[in-house]
């Protein structure tokens, strides 16, 4: 007996839909936090955050964060005015 259209439609459908959350997880899994260095002329280069030039950069763009004080947009919570 022959599969009925709309199951074949929903099995396309639901693998497409696995296929599509494995990507992502592994895309989640494989993102490691890293710092870029823009140089003139454009050269770069990456600095793995677990590295010690790494952690340096990192501490670093914190405080300069830090020192350029709070952040413009405040987040509100839903019907909360400010």
């Amino acid at each position: 007996m022959p599969a009925k259209p709309h199951r074949v439609l929903l099995d396309a459908v639901s693998g497409y839909a696995d296929e599509a959350a494995a990507y992502l997880r592994r895309r989640r899994h494989m993102r490691k936090p890293f710092a870029r260095v823009h140089y003139r002329g454009g050269r770069s280069l990456d600095f793995p955050g677990d590295g010690d030039q790494g952690k340096a950069l990192f501490e670093a763009a914190g405080l300069v964060l830090d020192a350029s004080g709070p952040g413009r947009r405040q987040r509100v919570a839903r019907g909360e005015r400010l």
